[in-house]
């Protein structure tokens, strides 16, 4: 068990990873659609969305399971630990879910086949914010806490309402 410590090392690295990936390939896709009149700048874009998820989201999402599994494996006793360990991988599978999302609104964008605005985009981006809170929570307490889960749920629900509903589409013209 004298090398645990760094496949958990490696597993929070991959971890982080795989988040920044997932914080900012959304982010792309903002560009993306707001700027789709602009041919020059979406090809940029589109090599963007490509190398970050294919050459850093993917892996490190393979690299954050193969790691977890590995950990759980020479650790099963985490399975009795409580309720907290299902609950992370409920939150992990929805977050490989959510990342699978990603790789279909890439492919539909390269294709001009996505129908998704900037504000769709800008909310979409806040679930794996709202799953990585969770999901450090519950490692970090051991626990599930019902009250912080249901207000954080609660809060970042209240954003995605203001970004579809009251949020305003840039101005694009003062960035000409």
């Amino acid at each position: 068990m004298d090398y645990y410590i760094y496949i958990l090392i490696f597993h929070i690295m991959s971890f982080i990873s795989w988040m920044a990936a997932l914080f900012y390939l959304p982010r792309l896709f903002v560009y993306h659609v707001e700027h789709s009149d602009k041919p020059q700048f979406v090809e940029v874009v589109e090599i963007q969305e490509y190398k970050l998820q294919k050459y850093i989201g993917v892996p490190a999402m393979w690299a954050t399971i193969a790691s977890g599994i590995l950990m759980l494996g020479l650790n099963p006793s985490l399975f009795q630990t409580g309720y907290w360990i299902y609950a992370k991988l409920l939150l992990v599978l929805v977050l490989v879910a959510y990342n699978y999302s990603m790789e279909t609104y890439r492919k539909q964008l390269l294709n001009s086949t996505c129908k998704k605005s900037g504000k769709f985009f800008r909310a979409y981006n806040e679930a794996p914010t709202l799953l990585s809170i969770l999901i450090v929570t519950f490692v970090v307490l051991k626990d599930i806490p019902i009250y912080f889960t249901a207000f954080m749920v609660v809060v970042f629900a209240i954003v995605v309402y203001i970004l579809l509903k009251h949020a305003k589409e840039p101005n694009l013209d003062v960035l000409k």
